[in-house]
C-alpha cells in the first residue's frame, strides 16, 4: 500500500484553508502544483543526490504538507520547521501515521536550532525570509556539509541567487554563494501554482556544493563583510568605497578599524600596481567573482 494513501496537495490544501486564513505577515502562499512538486524530487535524481532512506531532509515552512508529502513518500527521514501553530497540528493530524519519517518542530527556522546530519534543504520558501535562510544554508554547510538544496523562492531572488544578468544581478547574495556552491535556476512557476495566488512570479533554484580551488585560503567571513559593505553603495567606485572601513570589520577575528585603515592605505598606494589598476576606479558590479577573491588576499597580506 502507498505510504499515506488517499492524502493528496488539494486535500492537504484545503483541509488547512477550512481551518484558517493564509497570514500575510507569514508569507503563506501554498503549494498546489503537482507538476512543481515533482520536478522539486526528480531534481535530486538530476543532480545525482537521489532522495532514500538514508536522506535527511530540513523543510522549512512546510503549511499544509503538500511538498511534505512528497517527502516522506521518498522514504527520507523528514525535518519540518513550521513557526504557525495552526498549520502544526493540521500537519500533525495529517500525517499522524508517519511519525518514525517526520520530524514536526514548531520554531522560527531562521533562529531556531536546526538539527544535525541533514543531507538536503527542500523548501518552498516564504518570500520574505528567503535571504536569511540562504545565510543559514552556507553557514550549516560550512560545518556540516550539505549534498543539495533545492529552494522555490521569488524570481528576482533567484536571478540574484544565480547572478544571472550582469551587471544587475551581481551583488553580495550571489558572490558568496559562489564561494560555496554551484547555483542553478531551474523550472518557473506562475502565482496560479499557489493559493492564494502571490503577486510575483517564482523559480526552483539548486545550489549545488562546489569545490572551487581559486577560493582556497580565502578568509571567507572577510570577503562576505567586504561585498556586503561595497555593494552598500554599489554605484561608487572600489578606491571609495575601501577607504572606509567596513561598520562590521571587527567581527571579523584579528581585525579592527586601525588595521583595516592601514592595509587600504598600502594597498592604494605602490605596493600593488597591477591589481589596484586593474579594479580601483570600477564599481563592484563590474567585478567577477575572482578579483573579489584577489582583492581579499590583497587586503589580508598586507593587514
Amino acid at each position: 500500500m502507498e505510504p499515506l494513501e488517499g492524502l493528496d496537495t488539494r486535500l492537504l490544501v484545503d483541509l488547512l484553508r477550512d481551518r484558517i486564513n493564509p497570514s500575510k505577515s507569514l508569507g503563506q502562499h501554498y503549494l498546489i502544483d503537482d507538476e512543481v512538486i515533482e520536478r522539486t524530487i526528480r531534481l535530486t535524481e538530476e543532480f545525482n543526490s537521489p532522495l532514500s532512506h538514508d536522506s535527511h531532509v530540513l523543510e522549512v515552512g512546510p503549511g499544509p504538507g503538500s511538498l511534505t508529502l512528497e517527502l516522506i513518500r521518498s522514504d527520507s527521514k523528514v525535518t519540518a520547521i513550521e513557526i504557525d501553530k495552526q498549520s502544526v497540528e493540521h500537519l500533525e493530524r495529517v500525517f499522524r501515521e508517519s511519525k518514525e519519517s517526520l520530524t514536526l518542530e514548531e520554531a522560527d527556522a531562521v533562529s531556531g536550532r536546526w538539527p544535525e546530519g541533514i543531507t538536503h534543504v527542500i523548501s518552498n520558501l516564504p518570500y520574505q525570509i528567503s535571504s536569511p535562510i540562504v545565510d543559514r544554508i552556507t553557514k550549516y554547510h560550512s560545518s556540516e556539509a550539505i549534498q543539495l538544496s533545492i529552494l522555490l523562492v521569488q524570481e528576482e531572488f533567484a536571478q540574484r541567487m544565480a547572478m544571472f544578468s550582469a551587471p544587475y544581478d551581481i551583488g553580495p547574495l550571489g558572490l558568496n554563494l559562489w564561494l560555496d556552491f554551484d547555483v542553478s535556476m531551474d523550472m518557473k512557476v506562475s502565482p496560479s501554482s499557489f493559493s492564494p495566488s502571490p503577486r510575483v512570479q517564482s523559480r526552483l533554484v539548486v545550489l549545488k556544493p562546489a569545490n572551487r580551488k581559486e577560493a582556497e585560503g580565502t578568509n571567507k567571513q572577510l570577503f562576505r563583510i567586504i561585498t556586503r559593505h561595497c555593494f552598500s553603495n554599489r554605484r561608487r567606485k572600489l578606491r571609495t568605497l575601501l577607504s572606509k572601513p567596513p561598520s562590521r570589520i571587527s567581527r571579523v577575528s584579528g581585525w579592527h578599524r586601525d588595521r583595516w585603515k592601514k592595509s587600504i592605505s598600502k594597498l592604494l598606494s605602490s605596493a600593488h600596481p597591477d591589481l589596484v589598476d586593474g579594479w580601483a576606479d570600477l564599481r563592484p558590479e563590474n567585478l567577477e567573482p575572482i578579483d573579489w577573491i584577489n582583492i581579499v588576499a590583497a587586503i589580508s597580506s598586507d593587514g
